[in-house]
């Protein structure tokens, strides 16, 4: 397995410390509680779930501003503990107030890791997912949770997460590599010796997290991954890979595989369907969006085409927070390849 050249390794303090600066602005919630499918589906599933919280015990792991912990509050839980680790639990503690709620969450300052509750809970409720689901390693705290404060037979809202994979051909790509053949004809001069450049740039080892359309989809999406939050341990977050086939559903050129996920709530009822919530590009835009991983060079394909191989995602070496995604990948009758990639650095202070 390859992996991207070193930087600095950064300690898990500031690591943390990186991660949890990055949840002090307003930007990033107005972002998550706007976002209607992420918010809707949690406040749906939690009040759907209301025979498994009414009078219970909950506790919410990231509270933020405390969004999820109200919802509990209405789907009648008798006490909820919020716990945030970042200085939004000011805010959330104010929210809580003004909805008049104080008397049943309490908001705890501080990681879950380190907060002593004083009995254990009920229910677990978490909005824990990163791009591509894994990015920000926040899973581990749930699964702390879980193993350190959850009675046995308690409920984790969601229960389940999948991650899928799909072929697809992004024509902005395209366009861009294009556009220097098309210099000589607008002022004279030949620029086309940019291509390789530009295709070095633009299909480079990143992770893009950008919205895929339904019409730039090659395939229907496999899945290569499923956790179940009840029994998935901390160990086996450190590699979760999986196999992968499909086949292309017309003529066009890959460029690119996209990856997404879904949780899911269990939803107890007369139908007992549960409750999904999906960042497919078949499915309404979430501000999650999509994981997209370009190749070196684009490949052919016709209909029926098969696209296999095995997707690996792991921590980063140099910040455990960040998702590295390396994919395996036979095309056709194309050989394998392969390919690692990562997503940037959030902050400068990582190459300090």
């Amino acid at each position: 397995m390859s992996h991207v050249a070193k930087k600095r390794k950064l300690d898990k303090t500031r690591q943390d410390r990186l991660y949890f600066d990055s949840y002090t602005d307003v930007t990033i919630h107005e972002e998550m509680i706007a976002d209607h499918v992420r918010t809707n589906t949690y406040r749906m599933a939690i009040l759907s779930n209301s025979e498994s919280i009414r009078g219970k015990v909950v506790l919410d792991v990231g509270a933020g501003t405390g969004v999820l912990s109200m919802f509990c509050v209405q789907a009648g839980a008798k006490k909820v503990y919020a716990v945030e680790a970042c200085s939004i639990a000011e805010q959330a503690v104010k929210i809580v107030k003004q909805n008049n709620m104080e008397d049943k969450i309490e908001i705890i300052r501080g990681t879950v890791e380190t907060v002593d509750l004083p009995e254990m809970v009920e229910v677990i409720v978490s909005e824990w997912m990163g791009y591509a689901l894994l990015h920000e390693s926040m899973l581990n705290s749930v699964l702390y949770a879980r193993d350190k404060w959850l009675q046995p037979g308690g409920v984790i809202l969601p229960s389940k997460a999948e991650l899928f994979i799909s072929p697809i051909c992004d024509p902005v790509v395209e366009d861009r590599l294009h556009f220097w053949h098309t210099v000589k004809d607008q002022y004279g001069v030949d620029m086309s010796g940019m291509a390789d450049f530009a295709r070095r740039c633009l299909m480079n080892s990143d992770i893009t997290v950008n919205p895929v359309t339904l019409e730039d989809v090659l395939s229907h999406p496999a899945r290569f991954a499923e956790l179940d939050l009840y029994t998935v341990t901390a160990e086996e977050l450190r590699e979760v890979k999986g196999r992968f086939s499909c086949e292309s559903f017309g003529s066009a050129a890959v460029n690119a595989f996209c990856v997404h996920f879904t949780v899911t709530f269990p939803c107890p009822g007369p139908d007992n369907k549960p409750m999904v919530l999906s960042t497919c590009p078949f499915k309404p835009e979430t501000h999650w969006k999509q994981a997209v991983l370009y190749l070196d060079a684009p490949v052919a394909v016709e209909q029926d085409t098969v696209v296999s191989g095995e997707v690996s995602m792991y921590p980063s070496e140099d910040s455990a927070r960040h998702i590295c995604i390396h994919v395996d990948y036979t095309i056709g009758m194309h050989k394998k390849q392969s390919k690692t990639f990562s997503i940037p650095d959030w902050s400068s202070e990582a190459q300090s």
